[in-house]
């Protein structure tokens, strides 16, 4: 296991940058394996077990989940994005004053989030048009995952910590038991139990709460420089509104975009049970296709941090043409395979018969492949800005997106119909990268402006 660990033990710092980058994205890779796993058991379960009408049940609050997930995760990576600093510039005692307040910080935002959650769901779910013989399902599954958000904040904040001193094989290991037992307690809370689509929810809050439990028992006995004492629980405000704006910078832009994908979903939930069905089976599968993209721009982000932290601009040039190569390569090969695979895939995950599913989530998949190269520049760029600590110019990018999503709803769904969702994120996703691109480009540090000798390393 020591040996294990080693190999996967990373030094962005110095060293081939290549094979730095693909060490520490394959933990990450599989990491994200077992976290859609959660997803997929849940609707293949509830597919196959409960039917199409509650698996339609689930999409239909699909985007307001995906919100709360986006927003726990982009906190949580955002104050990691600040720790990856600390530790690139061999300053534990910053890194430990980071940990202990984003703590704080974190337990702040869950409070937050519970209270605001349980006011507004039941709304939002009528608001969203979601068909009434489902809604109440409905509302069972997301109340469920909302009033646990302590839960999946808390994981990620702790795996972003590992993540942040180059460690992103211990969640990965934390995260397949979890799955594992996850699996386990969706048929038992499902097909024995018969508790509908809110076993599910239960199942997938256990489980998440296990990997958390986990990951901090570890930091507590074998990442000591992760560990703050009394002393640095001080109020440092400087600190608090570097944390806080870089996290609430990336919840907010994850936030931001699932807003728009919830009134994207508005005008979908308008389509009928079967429509949404098929939907929910393609954004299931989407989410599998982005994880080749979408790792990679993680450790995108914990690179460009920690080299940021040394000054190291070069490295963090040079990294981005790789990763820019990289994502070509991989859309093509996510291409090709969709080609063959997507109709298949939706048959298995829905256990639908029905033409209307599988044909329109096959074609959401077969016109998404080769954008994905597009979504790869935009996610390592995005990724590199908020590294080298820029915190409006991404959430612009998250503003397009939300903007591009309620135009299509209001403008292009009514005229089109589904054919306007499926290539709705593709267009939106073209418009993103150009707004970003432009703003890498023109970043002081980038460019080498104004920067001392040791910065441009």
């Amino acid at each position: 296991m020591n040996s294990i660990s080693k190999f996967f033990k990373v030094d962005f710092l110095q060293g081939p940058i290549i094979r730095s980058l693909i060490i520490f994205a394959i933990p990450l890779f599989i990491s994200s394996i077992f976290q859609q796993m959660y997803n997929m058991v849940d609707t293949m379960i509830v597919g196959n077990y409960l039917g199409d009408q509650a698996l339609a049940a689930m999409g239909a609050c699909a985007s307001i989940s995906d919100l709360m997930v986006g927003f726990c995760l982009g906190v949580g990576n955002g104050m990691a994005v600040v720790a990856a600093r600390s530790f690139g510039a061999g300053n534990e005692k910053l890194l430990k004053k980071s940990v202990a307040m984003t703590i704080c910080l974190g337990a702040m935002v869950t409070i937050v989030i519970s209270i605001c959650g349980s006011l507004i769901l039941r709304p939002l779910l009528e608001l969203l048009n979601t068909p009434a013989e489902i809604i109440d399902q409905s509302y069972r599954y997301i109340s469920t995952i909302v009033a646990c958000t302590l839960v999946m904040l808390a994981y990620n904040l702790s795996a972003g910590m590992l993540r942040a001193i180059g460690n992103s094989l211990m969640p990965l290991i934390f995260l397949i038991i979890s799955s594992l037992i996850n699996v386990v307690l969706d048929i038992v809370f499902i097909s024995e139990f018969h508790m509908g689509v809110q076993g599910a929810a239960v199942a997938t809050v256990i489980s998440q709460g296990i990997s958390a439990v986990l990951c901090i028992l570890y930091i507590w006995k074998k990442a000591p420089m992760l560990v703050p004492k009394r002393e640095h629980f001080a109020y440092d405000k400087g600190l608090c509104q570097e944390l806080l704006g870089q996290g609430i910078s990336m919840g907010l832009m994850g936030s931001i975009v699932s807003c728009g994908t919830v009134i994207l979903q508005s005008g979908i939930n308008g389509f009928g049970t079967l429509i949404i069905a098929g939907h929910t089976a393609a954004r299931k599968l989407h989410s599998v296709c982005m994880m080749f993209i979408a790792t990679m721009s993680m450790a995108c982000s914990t690179f460009v941090s920690q080299n940021k932290g040394a000054g190291n601009r070069d490295r963090i040039l040079r990294a981005m043409n790789y990763m820019y190569v990289y994502d070509v390569v991989a859309a093509s090969i996510i291409t090709v395979l969709l080609h063959f695979l997507a109709r298949p895939m939706v048959h298995l995950l829905t256990g639908s018969t029905e033409t209307v599913v599988l044909d329109n989530a096959s074609m959401y998949l077969y016109v998404a492949g080769p954008f994905y190269a597009v979504l790869g520049v935009l996610l390592q760029t995005r990724s590199a800005l908020q590294g080298i600590g820029e915190k409006l110019l991404p959430i612009i990018s998250s503003v397009i997106e939300m903007v591009g999503k309620v135009l299509f709803t209001i403008v292009f769904i009514p005229k089109f119909q589904y054919t306007a969702v499926i290539f709705c994120e593709p267009i939106i996703w073209c418009a993103m990268a150009a707004q970003l691109l432009f703003c890498y480009y023109r970043n002081p540090f980038v460019r080498g402006v104004g920067l001392k000798k040791s910065e441009e390393k």
